[in-house]
């Protein structure tokens, strides 16, 4: 049972004939009474003060939590951007290797495609080379031919039915009529026209 310190004032006791002096018994009441209303008063100081200091525990016990839960969340966020990054370098790795690689093959189809061009070109410019060789083979042969005719003596009749002898060179004398004929084409002008048509292809 609480006892206030008005109530330890106020207490009674019975009167005997032997009993206790009663200021005595008064004033050591009015003494507990005193000293029970300081611890009465400073027990509620305390129990304030371990209210107040519960209070401000729970308070930061809250704001632990709560910076516990940011700098988790903050971590997570940070692990996740990491292996974010991580894996979008690895893909832009990945894509930069496969560009790489088309480059290099459209480089060696390039290359290739070239290759075969220039060869292609060196084969017809053999090709030229060797039509070329044909026509002027057959054109010195014609040539010649040609040397060998105008170097033969031709006759005509004159006036009175004779022959004249003609001069190889023409040396002022009249010079004789030939021979109209039908000559074939010069030998190789068929391979020249081919060489042109080809060129032109």
């Amino acid at each position: 049972m609480r006892l206030s310190a008005l109530e330890i004032k106020q207490q009674n006791f019975a009167k005997s004939l032997r009993g206790y002096d009663t200021a005595e018994v008064q004033s050591f009441l009015n003494l507990v009474s005193n000293e029970w209303e300081h611890l009465s008063n400073r027990s509620r100081d305390q129990e304030r003060e371990i209210q107040r200091l519960t209070e401000k525990l729970q308070h930061y016990q809250k704001v632990e939590e709560a910076l516990h839960e940011t700098l988790q969340a903050a971590k997570e966020s940070a692990e996740q951007r990491i292996n974010s990054s991580k894996q979008e370098a690895q893909n832009r790795i990945a894509k930069a290797e496969l560009e790489a690689e088309k480059i290099v093959r459209g480089a060696q189809q390039e290359r290739q495609s070239i290759r075969q061009s220039i060869q292609r070109l060196l084969e017809r410019r053999h090709e030229i080379i060797r039509g070329m060789g044909s026509y002027l083979e057959l054109a010195t042969e014609s040539l010649e031919s040609f040397r060998r005719d105008d170097n033969a003596t031709f006759s005509l009749p004159n006036e009175d039915g004779k022959e004249v002898a003609e001069a190889k060179n023409g040396t002022g004398k009249e010079e004789p009529k030939k021979k109209s004929k039908t000559t074939s084409p010069v030998p190789g002008a068929e391979d020249l026209d081919d060489l042109i048509d080809g060129l032109d292809d």
